[in-house]
Formats: C-alpha cells, sequence, structure tokens
C-alpha cells in the first residue's frame, strides 16, 4: 500500500511539473490597445536615454554589416562564382531586404523598448519560443564578438607589420594567436580590445555611438575610394564569362554572402535610445542595408574587374587586387577600412548582446541583475560587462575560427521568428476581437508547412534534387495561398510590411533554404542549444518569468 500512495504521489508530482511548465511556456505578453499606450511606461528613471537620431541609426546598422565581408568574403566567393559574385550579393541583398521590411513593421508597431526579435516572439507566440530565439541568437552573438575581436587583433598587428620597427618583431600570443596544448590558441589583444570596447558602451550611447559614426563613416569613405580608383583599373574582359560555373555557383554564393549583410537588426534593438522610434526605425533598418548592397555590388564590380576572378587571393582580395596593379597607398587604406569596419561591427555587436540581456533581466527569464541599468550613465552595465567577459575568455584561449561553420543557425531561426511574427500578429477575427483558438493553430500549421518546405528544398537542392526541391515549394506556394485565404489580416499603423502574409512566407522559405545549406554541425548545434535552452527554463525561467514585468512594454494591438 506504502508503495502504491508513493507511486501516486510521485505520478501526481510529475504531472503537476509538466502541466505548470506547459502553462507557463504557452504565456504571452498581453496585448493593448493603443489608445491604452500612453498609460504605460517606456522609461524608468533609471532607464536608457534617447538619444539616437536617424543617421545614428543609419549608421548603427552600416556599422554592423559591413566588416571583414566586404575586405575577404567578397574574394573566397568570387574564386568558385566568378564576377557572378556580384549577383550572389545582389540576389543576398534582396532576400535581406524581405526580412528588413518585417522587421520595419514590428520596429514600429512594438514600443520602443529593447528586445528585438525576442520581444516580438514572446507577444506573437509565446515565452518559451522566445527563450529558445533568444538562446540561439546569442550564442551567434558570444562567438561571432570572440571571432571578430581576434580577426581585428590579427589585421593590428599586420598593419603595425608594415612598419620596419614592428616587422617580425610582435610575438603570435599578443595578437595573432599562440597555440598551447593543442587545446588553446592564447590572444592577449583580443581580450584588450573587448575590454576598452565594453569600457566606451558602459561610459554612455552618445559616446559609444559617437565612435561607431566617427569609425563607419571613415570606413565607408574607403571603400568609396577604393571603388572609384579601382573603376579606373578595371578591364571588362576580365567580366567574361560573368559565371564561369553556372548559376548554380552564384545561387550558392548567395547563401555565404548572406551572413554578409546581417547587422539591420541591431537597429531594431536600439528602440529604446531612438528619438523617434516609429518613424526612424524603419529608415535606419531599409536605408543601411540598401547602403550595404550598394558597397557590396561595387566592390565586386571592382574586384572581379581589376583581376581574374580565378587570381584573387582568399586572405585579403582587396589588398592584393590594388597591390598587382602598383597602387600600394590603396591597399594601406584598406587596412585602415578592414581595422575600422571590424572595430564597428564588434561595437555594436556588443551593444545588441547587452540589450538582448537586459530584456531577459526585465523580464525574469534571467537574473535581476541583467536588468540594472546606471543612474547616471543610463546604460546596462551589468549586462555590458558580462557580454565583455565572455567574449574575451573565448576570445583569449580559444581559437574561434573553428567554430565558424555553426554560426548564423540563431541569425536564420530568428529572422524566421520575426517574419511569421508579422503574419500571426496580423490575424484578426471577423467577428471578435482576438482570432479563435482553431483558426491561430491552423495558421501555425501552414507556416510550419513554409518552414519545413523551405528547409526540405534547400536539403534537397544541396543533393542536387533539384525536381524534389521544385515540389517542396510547390507545398510553400500552396501554404501561403490558405494563409491567405483563411485569414483576415487588419490594417497597421506605422511602417507596414507590403504583401503580407506572402512577403514573410518568402523570408521563411528563403531562410530555412540557406538553414538547410549550413554544415550538419550546426543542425547539431540548433538541437543541442535547443535541449538546453529548455531544461534552463523549465529549472529557472518558467518560476521567475513575469510577461507584464515593469519596464516591459507590451504590443499594440491591431486595430479593428
Amino acid at each position: 500500500m506504502g508503495g502504491r500512495n508513493l507511486q501516486t504521489v510521485s505520478s501526481s508530482s510529475s504531472s503537476s511539473f509538466f502541466s505548470r511548465f506547459c502553462s507557463s511556456a504557452l504565456r504571452t505578453k498581453p496585448l493593448i490597445s493603443p489608445s491604452d499606450a500612453s498609460s504605460t511606461r517606456t522609461n524608468s528613471g533609471e532607464g536608457l536615454v534617447r538619444r539616437l537620431g536617424v543617421i545614428d541609426l543609419v549608421l548603427l546598422g552600416v556599422g554592423a554589416s559591413i566588416g571583414a565581408g566586404i575586405f575577404v568574403v567578397t574574394g573566397t566567393v568570387a574564386r568558385d562564382a566568378g564576377p557572378g559574385v556580384t549577383i550572389s550579393f545582389t540576389l543576398a541583398g534582396v532576400s535581406c531586404i524581405l526580412n528588413a521590411l518585417c522587421y520595419a513593421e514590428l520596429a514600429t508597431r512594438f514600443p520602443p523598448v529593447v528586445g528585438g526579435a525576442y520581444l516580438y516572439t514572446y507577444a506573437a507566440f509565446n515565452e518559451l519560443t522566445a527563450f529558445l530565439v533568444f538562446a540561439q541568437l546569442m550564442l551567434d552573438y558570444h562567438i561571432g564578438a570572440a571571432s571578430i575581436a581576434r580577426s581585428l587583433a590579427g589585421y593590428i598587428i599586420s598593419f603595425l607589420e608594415i612598419f620596419p620597427l614592428f616587422k617580425d618583431n610582435i610575438p603570435n600570443w599578443l595578437g595573432n594567436g599562440q597555440e598551447l596544448f593543442g587545446i588553446f590558441s592564447i590572444n592577449v589583444l583580443a581580450p584588450v580590445l573587448l575590454a576598452l570596447l565594453t569600457f566606451i558602451l558602459c561610459w554612455g550611447v552618445g559616446e559609444s555611438s559617437t565612435v561607431n559614426s566617427i569609425m563607419t563613416s571613415l570606413k565607408v569613405i574607403i571603400v568609396v575610394c577604393v571603388i572609384f580608383t579601382g573603376a579606373f583599373e578595371v578591364d571588362v574582359s576580365n567580366w567574361s564569362p560573368f559565371a564561369p560555373n553556372g548559376f548554380h555557383a552564384v545561387l550558392t554564393g548567395a547563401t555565404v554572402v548572406f551572413f554578409a549583410y546581417v547587422g539591420f537588426d541591431a537597429v531594431a534593438n536600439s528602440a529604446e535610445e531612438s528619438k523617434n522610434p516609429r518613424k526612424d526605425l524603419p529608415i535606419g533598418i531599409i536605408g543601411s542595408l540598401l547602403i550595404c548592397i550598394a558597397l557590396y555590388i561595387g566592390v565586386c564590380l571592382v574586384i572581379t574587374g581589376m583581376v581574374p576572378y580565378y587570381l584573387l587571393g582568399e586572405e585579403a582580395p582587396l589588398a592584393a587586387a590594388f597591390t598587382s596593379k602598383g597602387l600600394k597607398f590603396v591597399s594601406f587604406l584598406i587596412s585602415i577600412g578592414a581595422i575600422a569596419g571590424l572595430t564597428t561591427t564588434l561595437l555594436i555587436g556588443l551593444y545588441v548582446q547587452s540589450r538582448l540581456y537586459l530584456g531577459l533581466g526585465r523580464d525574469g527569464l534571467l537574473p535581476s541583475f541583467f536588468s540594472k541599468v546606471h543612474p547616471k550613465r543610463h546604460t546596462p552595465i551589468t549586462s555590458q560587462v558580462w557580454v565583455g567577459i565572455v567574449a574575451g575568455v573565448l576570445a583569449g584561449l580559444f581559437n574561434i575560427h573553428s567554430l565558424s561553420h555553426i554560426l548564423s543557425v540563431g541569425t536564420l531561426t530568428g529572422y524566421s521568428v520575426v517574419s511569421a511574427c508579422v503574419v500571426t500578429l496580423r490575424w484578426k477575427d471577423r467577428t471578435a476581437r482576438q482570432v479563435s483558438s482553431s483558426t491561430w493553430l491552423e495558421g501555425v500549421i501552414c507556416l510550419i508547412v513554409i518552414a519545413c518546405s523551405g528547409f526540405g528544398a534547400g536539403l534537397f537542392y544541396r543533393y542536387s534534387s533539384l525536381w524534389v526541391s521544385a515540389v517542396a515549394a510547390v507545398f510553400a506556394f500552396l501554404a501561403s495561398i490558405a494563409l491567405h485565404l483563411r485569414h483576415i489580416y487588419g490594417d497597421v499603423p506605422g511602417f507596414p510590411c507590403p504583401g503580407v502574409p506572402f512577403v514573410p512566407a518568402l523570408c521563411i522559405f528563403v531562410n530555412m533554404f540557406l538553414f538547410a545549406q549550413l554544415h550538419q554541425e550546426a543542425w547539431v548545434r540548433f538541437v543541442v542549444v535547443s535541449i538546453i535552452t529548455v531544461i534552463v527554463y523549465a529549472f529557472y525561467g518558467q518560476h521567475h518569468a513575469n510577461p507584464i514585468s515593469e519596464g516591459s512594454q507590451v504590443y499594440f494591438q491591431v486595430p479593428g
């Protein structure tokens, strides 16, 4: 009898835990109407301060995107795609514009507080999904920051070695990495650079924005000078054949260079520090992306026109191209531009991470000390220092380049979920204020079909089964038609994403198509991180989370 009672209690306890877990995991941020918005607070007395204007936001987006990609990736992809790398960057840019349109709508419809993709997911879907999006994004940010810091250290060392005083006199452990015990790779300069940028970010958003504006303006000027100087050295015969390895290589190149554009989401994460978020955020998101597309296309045309694509170097293709033409002074400028580019990319990456930690600290999904904002500096110093420490440890002890093939999982996941948020938050019922649960579930199933079809199409394309990819694309199209016919989509204030639900559906399909092109270890990373995140949520997050916490605003309901 005692054993049976013990089993009953254990079963009841397990059932209670599972029930509580499901109840917590499915919580969402409540929806409010615009008329109630005035009663909510967007900043506490010790909150973040609105100091960023539209120019600051555009430079923020450009600074986050233009980094090593324009100085390195162009040459790497051109070795396979030939001059067609220009088409690769164009296709990737168009894909990112579609994603940016989704970000722009949500950035103007949500209250101007930190959170970005995490906040949108919390309102549109549920608490656990939002926590999963945060975890995947954050791992990308942490590894990416450490990798960029090591690259920046290497560029600085290479720049110093131009001068005879430093030539062959700088030890490897200082900036290039010194292998130790076959596991570690010691780099002293990378953590020092991270500490310096962390200090700037802690000092104030105005100061860090000034640094970003100066460095971003410098690298844009240098890139424009490179384009105009190189234009006079172009031999159009180098553009023939334009796609020597066919369109397949060009499309594959687009999946690689897609990640050279990511960074416009940093603008969405600066909502709480924007002076006029509803007007300036869409301009910052889309404007910065258009500038990046123009710069990438210009560089691709120049570099493939100056040197035959098969002679381009993979380490520093721009510098090598100008050196081969006897223009060493331009190579010097390119080195400065690369340092400026990596610095701004790293600075903004650290900035975005701290704001995401701040949002989760406010909501209780992470310890409350992450939500602390300095009363005088108006910066989340605790979150910022934590981000700097994590990146510093990774950059100082490990060769992060070896982990580069598991990057971009979080970015593609986040972009896909944001696109899905645009669709779900537009739904209206014909009679009721809220869409019914059965109708909502039907729509979510259609979105899942689109995502799975995109992944399936990418997977079969990867293994040259083009007709199966076409079938998967048809399934995605039919699911999009079902979304269009079975749901009513309300009008929205601010910046509306055009073509809902088709544009967001296309974003999801393309993002999942690119997801399928990643290394298989990236898929394993996605599963492992998701499992760990669910465990952390089960034992900590669900017990401390508060969707309506002070300082964390809620979504504006779609008008009827």
